[in-house]
């Protein structure tokens, strides 16, 4: 059941769970950045915005995406997306630019500027990112 904030309008997992209470568009993430940007996001949200129980929300700087927590975290830069996603294990292997221990689980970045830069294993990676909540 989740729930949204009077103030905000933004759907939460929980009632008066904690969160960056401010009215952000995702346009207005994207303004001044290539359109291709906007289409890898769009393909990756339509892919998983149809994942059982999933939410989207915006802050000022990026697109968060929860079931329970957080398990997806989009950052719209200059000329690319910094995709944030979660799993129990490093990865240290390319496209993950950045794999870090985070309590009992590692927090992984990758980043992707084109629409050809999104492969079959990024949506592997998300499902496991949501699969550990």
């Amino acid at each position: 059941m989740s729930w949204t904030c009077p103030k905000c309008d933004r759907e939460l997992p929980r009632p008066q769970q904690r969160h960056y209470c401010a009215r952000v568009s995702v346009d207005s993430l994207f303004e001044g950045r290539p359109a291709e940007l906007v289409l890898v996001f769009d393909k990756i949200l339509a892919e998983v915005a149809d994942w059982d129980g999933v939410l989207v929300g915006t802050t000022p700087n990026c697109i968060v995406f929860t079931r329970r927590w957080v398990f997806l975290v989009i950052r719209p830069m200059k000329k690319e997306l910094d995709i944030k996603f979660y799993s129990k294990t490093a990865h240290p292997e390319k496209p993950v630019v950045k794999s870090a221990a985070l309590g009992n689980k590692f927090e992984n970045h990758i980043r992707i500027s084109v629409l050809d830069d999104l492969r079959p294993a990024l949506f592997v990676y998300l499902r496991e990112s949501y699969a550990l909540l």
